[in-house]
This record gives structure tokens, sequence and C-alpha cells, in this order.
């Protein structure tokens, strides 16, 4: 399996700086990944953006609705980083996702970046906008996973499983390996997870083991 998730910073701001709002979502995703959440200012976003301070505040009203449409953009490419190849085979387009959100190595960037999304979850219990952009993403994810397993068990290539529950366990542990990544100061016992997490795909879809 692969081990590293293929979105790099080219491909998610292609049309920057042609495209305004994707220059603005560059500027944010440096400054974010520079300074974090709690640090990052309207100012430190701007000096990452070749155009005028002004410009950001005609397109957002501060700081917090600028994240917003920022996390939007952000899981919108991680959605379509994550999308397979729909003719291929239930177990290939299973493990191809596996890798894609969940690789047990991550390059310095995407790692970055995955502190700061990780930030921001962490403001969703407090603030209404950001609870309603994960729990789509989060219910987008899920979908695509039980939509997987379901042709699997359709098609005779994984046990007769409940697709919905499996789906969401795998996502369960999935965004947990996300989390202890990045919150830890080893590795988070990602690979270890990771493996398990594989095992019980094995025994549970695959029909493997004892």
């Amino acid at each position: 399996m692969n081990v590293q998730s293929g979105m790099g910073e080219s491909q998610l701001f292609a049309s920057a700086p042609d495209d305004t709002r994707a220059a603005i979502m560059q500027a944010t995703y440096a400054a974010l990944t520079e300074y974090g959440y709690v640090n990052l200012t309207i100012q430190r976003i701007a000096d990452e953006f070749e155009k005028s301070k002004s410009l950001l505040y005609h397109h957002y009203d501060g700081k917090d609705d600028l994240l917003v449409d920022f996390l939007q953009f952000m899981l919108e490419h991680v959605e379509s980083d994550s999308a397979c190849e729909a003719t291929a085979a239930p177990q290939d387009r299973l493990e191809d996702l596996l890798d894609r959100v969940a690789p047990v190595e991550l390059d310095e960037e995407r790692h970055a970046f995955t502190s700061a999304m990780v930030e921001l979850r962490a403001q969703a219990p407090h603030d209404a906008a950001y609870c309603e952009q994960f729990t789509k993403h989060d219910r987008s994810l899920r979908e695509r996973f039980a939509s997987i397993i379901e042709e699997g068990v359709e098609t005779g290539s994984f046990e007769p499983v409940d697709p919905d529950a499996t789906a969401a366990f795998v996502l369960s542990v999935v965004n947990g390996i996300r989390r202890q990544r990045v919150t830890r100061d080893d590795d988070g016992d990602v690979a270890a997870t990771r493996a398990e997490l594989d095992a019980y795909v094995e025994r549970h879809l695959y029909g493997g083991g004892d």
C-alpha cells in the first residue's frame, strides 16, 4: 500500500494567483500552517497575499468568516483528492481510499496541513459554521466508505456486513489517526493503529483470519 497522500500545495492552488479566491486561500494556507489557528491574524494572511489587504476585507468580514470559507475550500479538495477510480474493484478502491485518508507517513507539508485541520476541527464545538463544515465532510467520507463496502457485499467480494455501521467505525479510526499524529510528540502509534485497521478490514470484510 502507498503510505503518502498525493495532494500537494501546487495541486491545491493550481488556479492561484489568477483566481482571487484561490490566491486568498493560498495565502491563508501559508499563514495557518506557519502560525497555527491561535496566532493567525488577517495581517499575517495579508503578508502572504500578493494583492492588497483591503481586498481581503472586500470579500470577508474578518478572520473567522475567511476561515469558514477556507475550511470549505480545503475540505472540497480533500474530498476530491480521496476520490477513487469508480471502475476499480471494491477491494482496490477501499484500500486506495484508506491510503489517501490515513497514510502511515506524511511529508512535512501534509503534516502541517493536517495540524491546521485538527486545530480548525477543535473550534467546531464552539462554532456552528465550523461544525457544519466538518459534519458535511465526515458524512461525505462515511458515505464513500459505505458505498464501496455496499458494492463489495452486493458483488460477493466482501462478507455480508452492515455497510453503514462498518463505514462509521472505519471513519472513527481514520479521524483518530489524523488527530493523534499531530497532537503527540511521538508517532501517535499511527503505524500500529493502521495495521490493526487493515487487519480489521481483512477479517471483517475479506473473511481472512481464523
